[in-house]
């Protein structure tokens, strides 16, 4: 299969899920912020990994995996209906941690931004004593 249209699936089996995850009713799923990042379906289209991501803590975040996991069935005949291949992928939940690891880095780098604001600041204020 050519790449662009295993990147095209990808892209619209991201929208479908996406879409269908907002009319889920378990409580884990749908109390949470949960988006899905990124979905890799296999060259044979018989699976499909979705990558996706929750805010909050780390109990908010497993239980959010096992209300996902407990909903890729339905999540599965959802996209069935609206991708129209032959076969359906089975979906397999991925919990991505890159987004809270992103957010943790930014906070480092601001924290090293102001520490350096203030050590210049210092400079200026030892510079103009003299």
């Amino acid at each position: 299969m050519s790449k662009n249209r295993q990147g095209r699936i990808n892209d619209e089996v991201r929208e479908i899920l996406s879409e269908a995850l907002r009319r889920v009713k378990d409580p884990r799923v749908a109390g949470g912020l949960i988006s899905i990042v990124r979905c890799e379906v296999t060259g044979d289209m018989r699976y499909c990994k979705v990558f996706f991501s929750v805010l909050g803590s780390e109990e908010v975040r497993k239980n959010a995996k096992k209300g996902m996991e407990a909903a890729a069935g339905w999540l599965r005949r959802e996209l069935s209906a609206g991708l129209g291949l032959r076969y359906t992928p089975e979906l397999v939940m991925v919990l991505d941690d890159s987004i809270s690891h992103g957010a943790h880095i930014s906070q480092i780098l601001r924290g090293l931004e102001e520490t350096k604001d203030e050590g210049e600041e210092d400079g200026a204020n030892r510079q103009s004593d003299h």
